[in-house]
């Protein structure tokens, strides 16, 4: 994965670690992303996981690709 993601990446595993969901319900963070977990993960995991989800979509993008990442 490009480093231009990289960050985020890290800082939403990192939340995802700390939540209740990982911590006190012992699921895998692949299991607190579904919707029926959703009430356990911090709504600051979430937009995380917005903007991970943006960076994502904008290294496919074509308007975007020889611009970068950059954040707005």
């Amino acid at each position: 994965m490009p480093s231009s993601c990289q960050e985020i990446r890290q800082e939403l595993i990192e939340c995802m670690l700390k939540s209740n969901c990982v911590l006190v319900k012992r699921n895998t963070v692949k299991e607190c992303f579904k919707a029926e977990h959703a009430d356990d993960v911090p709504t600051e995991c979430q937009s995380i996981r917005k903007s991970f989800a943006e960076c994502r979509r904008g290294m496919i993008d074509p308007r975007k690709r020889f611009r970068g990442n950059a954040t707005q």
